[in-house]
């Protein structure tokens, strides 16, 4: 994981990362009013029914956020990349978090004083304008991963969630081996199915060579192949 020193410096130096965007002297500030939390796996950064706390930025990891359903079953709703930003909805809403989110690997986030978020942070229009087109690209999102949801058939979902993955944290370095280990239940809370039916259209997916499985490592195979069992639903 990183040190306080590697967080911050990422999220100052990486032009992906909203802080980038600030003046020094705002940057100087932000260090009075901020820490670096490390997170180990499997840990819950807040849990639903919570009251956001801080105004919290991912510097390294993964994290899923989550809803429980009926019987406790998990709909994961979201994943969250590093320089994403971690439960900003239900703070800026003034809300109580709708959602869990856990980590998915050893995690380092960026925790922001509440008063210096709202009391500075948002003081510079090219910060606000980050988040606004952060929400609105999140917004789009959530509105295409409903109608994916509840329209396709198990494979075009399991196949999407696939795809989904790739996009969010990419390929390791054989270019074909996805950079996120997934246990079949996130797999099928991801994919709005039962743990069994995830299992068996996995299964399906490497007899048919579209994807190779080795434990939690799948390797996409056929990426072309994969897109067009997406599409057809």
């Amino acid at each position: 994981m990183l040190t306080q020193e590697q967080g911050i410096k990422e999220i100052f130096e990486n032009p992906k990362s909203a802080f980038s965007v600030l003046k020094p002297e705002e940057k100087e500030e932000l260090l009075g009013n901020s820490s670096v939390v490390n997170f180990k796996k499997n840990e819950f950064i807040y849990k639903e029914g919570d009251t956001p706390p801080a105004f919290m930025f991912l510097i390294d990891g993964k994290v899923k956020i989550f809803k429980e359903g009926v019987g406790g079953r998990e709909q994961i709703i979201r994943m969250t990349k590093p320089l994403g930003y971690v439960g900003y909805r239900a703070l800026i809403a003034e809300e109580i978090h709708n959602a869990s989110a856990v980590t998915l690997e050893d995690s380092t986030v960026l925790v922001v004083k509440t008063e210096h978020f709202f009391g500075r942070l948002l003081h510079n229009p090219d910060f606000s304008l980050r988040l606004i087109q952060k929400l609105a690209r999140e917004l789009g999102f959530s509105n295409s991963r409903t109608v994916t949801l509840t329209q396709k058939h198990i494979r075009g979902r399991l196949a999407e969630s696939l795809l989904l993955l790739k996009e969010k944290y990419g390929f390791e370095h054989d270019g074909i081996s996805l950079k996120a280990y997934l246990s079949r239940e996130d797999i099928a809370n991801l994919s709005n199915m039962t743990t069994s039916n995830a299992i068996r259209t996995l299964s399906t997916f490497s007899s048919e060579k579209v994807i190779a499985i080795d434990g939690r490592k799948i390797k996409i195979l056929d990426l072309n192949k994969l897109e067009r069992i997406s599409k057809m639903g």
